[in-house]
This record gives C-alpha cells, structure tokens and sequence, in this order.
C-alpha cells in the first residue's frame, strides 16, 4: 500500500475513532468500577494491622505448598505481564485519533478510558506481586529483574499505530489474558488453594468485563465502517497477536525466557494453541464476519480468510505436543 493510501486510511479511521468518543466514555462510567468501589488486593491479603498476621502469612505459605512448580512459574509469568503497564498505557495513547490533545488530563472519552482501564489492571500485578512474594517460593529479585526488563524493552502489538487493529488486539488479548487467569484458578483450586483460586478467578472477571467494552468497540467500527474493520482483521491474524510479555527476555541472560513461560502455560493447559484458536472462532463469530454483506474485493478476500482462520489453528493446535521437558524460570 502506498504512502498516501496509508495516510487516507488512517484519516478515515481516525474520523470513525472520534465518533466513538461518547460511546468510549459512556464504557468509563458504566463498565469500569469507581476506585472507591472496586476491589482492592489488601482485600485478599493478609493485614499486617491484625496481631495474627504472621499465623495469616503462615496459612498462605501451607496453602502455596501445594501448588506444582509449573503452576506457580505460569502465575508468576502472567504477573509480569500484568506488571508492565506503563507501556500499555503508553501505547494506548499513541494510537492515531485517540489522544490528539496529546494531554493525559484530556476530559475525553478514549483518554478517560486509557486511564481507568489501566488503572483496574494495575491492581492485578499489584496483588499477584504481593501474594507470590508472601509464599517464600518464588526468587522475587530475579522477577523483579524481569519486569525491569520487560519495561524497559517496551511493547509493540505491531498494530502499526492503527486504533482499529488495536481494539482487535485488545479484544483478543483481553479474553487470552482471561482465559489464562480461568485456567490458573482452577489449578489452584485443584492444588488446594482456595484463596489463590479465587484471586485468579476475580481477576478473570476484570478481564471478562474489559473484553466485553473492547468488543463493543469494535462492534460499532464494524457499523459505520465493515470494509475497514474487516481489513484490520485480516491484518491483525496475519501477523499473528503477539503476546504482551513477549520482550520479557530481549537483551538478558535468558533471552528465551518469554519461550520457556509459554511452553510452560501450553504443558499445564494454562493457555494454549488451542486457545488462540477458539479466540477467532469467537470474534469471527461475534462480529458476524462470514455474513457481511457489500463488502468491496480486498474485504472480500479478507472475509474468506478469517472465516477459514479458526479451522486453520485447530488443526495446527491438533498437532503440537506439549514439550516433554520444560525450565522453570523464577522460582527459589
């Protein structure tokens, strides 16, 4: 695609971007949580103002006896990516049409979301930090080492600045980054858990309700502009979704550190190729992508595609094997 033909697609996009605004807004006020209402991670934690607190700490620790080193490596892996949000409030604000005040205190709706969306996600690092440090399992300086890095290596979707292909990305990561917080609950309450189960599963519900606002997002770009949207689509699955943490290990002593947390999270079932398949197939479907109508030729082609994608990662996903082996990075 030509320059200038990059240029007017960007244009039309971010004329599409502007009319969400009240849309996008409406979503801050009724989706997210008010601070004052929202849950907190001391709500989960032990309160060092209660004079047993070291009998609570002690529970935590018997609890987390339990649970497989694999699990644990999972948990500490989605923390980091959670960890990272600097860089995804960063990014969000860079998208074409979404701040073009350039200013974080700007009254409208796509900055008010970019804020109290990562907001609510902060909370999640925060209390998964806090309880995987409690358990005593778990090497925190080299975590920490690791968020530094993953900070400081930064974050690129590869959605090329495009706010359409970043509400796909998002839509897909929310609900892969919920799937995975599900399946981790679950282990936890298999391992004996309880209170790590339903920290994950709280969690998960954030996610859940992020999706949903995402989606809707793309929902209405769908309406006023189905040829652009589905375009992105295509885009967007040709390149592949990208995982957040995927610079976790760039420029360090393990540079395959992001490759050992997914053969990791694939082996427990945590989040896997199948997974990433059943995400299309969800979207796909959602957004109606096999029954639009009036499409031009290039949306055309780009219908057939992702109508074909989901089958396409099935039977891939069919034929991987979990690794046989598999290093666990973080822990004590």
């Amino acid at each position: 695609m030509k320059s200038g033909e990059i240029n007017y697609e960007l244009e039309k996009n971010m004329e599409v971007i502007s009319q969400l605004d009240e849309f996008v807004g409406h979503a801050v006020d009724h989706v997210l949580v008010d601070p004052d209402e929202c849950w907190q991670p001391s709500d989960f934690l032990p309160d060092f103002h209660n004079p047993e607190v070291f009998e609570e700490v002690k529970l935590l620790q018997k609890r987390a006896e339990g649970i497989p080193d694999t699990v644990l490596a999972s948990l500490v892996g989605n923390m980091i990516t959670e960890e990272a949000l600097p860089s995804y409030q960063t990014y969000f604000n860079l998208l074409e049409g979404i701040n073009e005040e350039r200013s974080l205190v700007s009254p409208t709706g796509w900055v008010r979301w970019s804020k109290a969306w990562t907001a609510e996600e902060n909370r999640h690092g925060d209390l998964l930090n806090k309880y995987l440090y409690l358990t005593g399992r778990v090497d925190m300086k080299a975590v920490e080492q690791t968020i530094h890095r993953l900070i400081t290596n930064g974050f690129d979707p590869k959605s090329e600045s495009d706010p359409y292909q970043a509400m796909i990305y998002t839509s897909f990561q929310e609900r892969a980054t919920k799937i995975s917080h599900v399946n981790t609950g679950k282990l936890a309450d298999k391992a004996g858990d309880t209170v790590l189960s339903r920290i994950c599963k709280t969690i998960a519900g954030d996610e859940a309700r992020h999706e949903k606002a995402y989606k809707s997002f793309m929902s209405r770009i769908f309406e006023i502009d189905p040829n652009g949207a589905i375009l992105a689509f295509e885009k967007m699955m040709r390149k592949q979704i990208v995982m957040p943490a995927v610079l976790m290990g760039e420029g360090g002593k393990n540079p395959t550190l992001y490759k050992d947390f997914s053969e990791i999270t694939q082996k427990v079932g945590i989040y896997t190729g199948w997974d990433y398949a059943r995400i299309i197939d969800h979207l796909v479907g959602l957004w109606k992508i096999e029954a639009l109508t009036g499409l031009d030729a290039a949306a055309a082609k780009a219908q057939e595609y992702l109508s074909n994608l989901a089958d396409r990662y099935m039977k891939v996903a069919d034929r991987m094997k979990a690794p046989d082996e598999i290093k666990l990075a973080w822990l004590k």
